[in-house]
């Protein structure tokens, strides 16, 4: 009988035809860049884990990847006769095989049990989680382990980071063990659907839809997706259009915006399908125009790059808090002229505070600044007034001062290229064709920003290495402001200025 690891019984869960494939073909799957980087820091907090329950660093650690299959399954099963924590315990009974992240010994009347804690790198338990630790308490059991309670360990995006490598209240138990321990015959059921399936001499007829991306991203959503009909104009580019009633439409055979009815839309909807299949561009200059004809000049516009640790690094930040690194300001002066000014710290210490003096200090004191999709940047610059009381009121005179293009953007102006979309990646290249993310060097996005700061605040990149970087990160966060801009130009109507 095929022994069905605990990933493999959630990717049944999630769709029997990812199980078939996973087990048949997984040379189909392509795993996103986004998928790859959430592996990573689930190894992370997992090491971190290992840390926080065992700080005298006695405790045993399987090395699945050295030791192999058997080897692994032997040192567990010798590890539980001593009092030492273990991490990524194995065990396989019952037609399954799992590995425990922590197993403590605990004492109850007079005799050694287990108390196992799955450890996560989300913020809260999730229903998959239920799942998982219904699968891990099984195995352990069916292979003989004295399990006495089982925990799920999720990180608290409360805890604030005292510093000096000190992690302790960074995970949060829930206690699973009752609901656990109830679920056994659900888990038999699993095991025994996976054996059915992965004998099955042809992957199973199922569809792409919403399970494709929950709880897990697939990767082999490509692979299904392959065959499915394709549209010219398809559903999806409907902004804010329920799922469910997409997914009632593809039950009829509609996958087309041509094809949707109109009862169906809202304006903003009824807008992308119309301007879409006509190909023409829906622009409100005038509407625009009126919008901007409060604010003059001097005119900022001003965009932030941040980043976010599960486990974080400097003193006095919380789980995924999102930490700004960086910032581009271009200045319109009362007399037309444009200027630019940058900050980028990529020294590996804390950049909050030096960044909060560097915008203030480039903002000036009046003039509107113009952001694109305001929530997030006034959010930061709230964050960083409540860190930084002293600079309190120079940061909440500039959010005081925020007018947002995005919804200026989303009323008065749609290009058929833009797929239904008001991001800035879309907006720039409609209205100023010549300027595209895709022509800059290294760094075109917001994950690929993201992805190079870490590299470049890393002590073995090298000098050289971080220079390269450095100027990619400048160039794209000015492209940002720099897009702005010229947005803010057609909008106004300003096409009196060179810019």
């Amino acid at each position: 009988m095929r022994a069905f690891s605990k990933s493999k019984l959630m990717a049944l869960r999630q769709c029997p035809k990812r199980l078939w494939l996973e087990v048949h073909r997984p040379d189909l799957r392509e795993d996103s860049s986004a998928t790859q980087a959430n592996f990573q820091v689930g190894f992370q907090v997992g090491d971190i884990a290992q840390r926080i329950y065992d700080p005298e660093g006695r405790g045993v650690v399987i090395d699945l990847q050295n030791e192999g299959f058997n080897r692994a399954f032997e040192r567990s099963a010798e590890s539980l006769h001593s009092a030492q924590p273990i991490f990524e315990a194995g065990f396989s009974s019952a037609g399954a095989l799992a590995f425990a992240d922590v197993m403590l010994p605990v004492q109850k009347d007079g005799k050694q049990v287990w108390r196992m804690i799955e450890v996560k790198s989300s913020t809260s338990v999730k229903d998959y989680h239920r799942d998982d630790v219904a699968v891990q308490a099984f195995v352990a059991q069916s292979a003989g382990v004295s399990l006495e309670a089982i925990a799920l360990a999720h990180i608290d995006s409360s805890w604030v980071y005292p510093g000096n490598e000190d992690y302790r209240g960074l995970l949060k138990e829930n206690d699973l063990t009752a609901e656990a321990f109830s679920r056994t015959d659900e888990v038999k059921g699993w095991i025994a659907q996976a054996q059915s399936i992965a004998a099955e001499p042809s992957e199973p007829v199922i569809g792409t839809g919403d399970h494709c991306g929950t709880p897990f991203e697939c990767g082999f959503y490509d692979y299904c997706n392959r065959d499915e009909p394709k549209s010219e104009y398809p559903v999806c580019w409907l902004p804010r259009f329920s799922s469910a009633k997409a997914k009632e439409l593809a039950i009829k055979g509609v996958y087309d915006l041509k094809d949707v009815p109109d009862d169906l839309l809202n304006d903003k909807q009824q807008r992308v399908k119309d301007y879409t299949l006509a190909n023409e561009v829906f622009f409100d200059a005038a509407g625009a125009a009126a919008d901007l004809a409060a604010h003059d000049l001097p005119a900022y516009f001003l965009d932030f790059e941040t980043i976010q640790f599960a486990v974080p690094i400097w003193k006095g930040t919380r789980p995924y808090q999102q930490i700004t690194f960086q910032f581009s300001l271009h200045t319109l002066t009362i007399f037309g002229q444009l200027e630019q000014t940058a900050f980028l710290d990529l020294t590996g210490n804390n950049p909050s505070e030096p960044f909060a003096h560097a915008l203030i200090a480039a903002c000036g004191k009046q003039g509107p600044v113009y952001v694109y999709n305001a929530g997030f940047e006034k959010a930061r610059i709230r964050e960083l007034a409540e860190r930084y009381p002293r600079l309190s009121e120079s940061l909440l005179a500039i959010n005081a001062r925020v007018v947002d293009l995005l919804p200026i953007a989303r009323e008065r102006y749609y290009h058929p290229s833009q797929q239904g979309s008001w991001s800035i990646k879309k907006v720039l290249p409609a209205v100023v064709p010549e300027l595209r993310y895709d022509a800059l060097d290294g760094v075109q996005d917001g994950g690929m920003a993201m992805g190079a700061f870490l590299e470049g605040i890393h002590p073995n990149t090298s000098a050289e290495r971080k220079a390269q970087i450095e100027q990619q990160l400048l160039e794209y966060c000015k492209l940002d402001t720099y897009a702005m801009v010229r947005l803010w130009q057609v909008f106004a109507g300003r096409t009196d200025l060179e810019l």
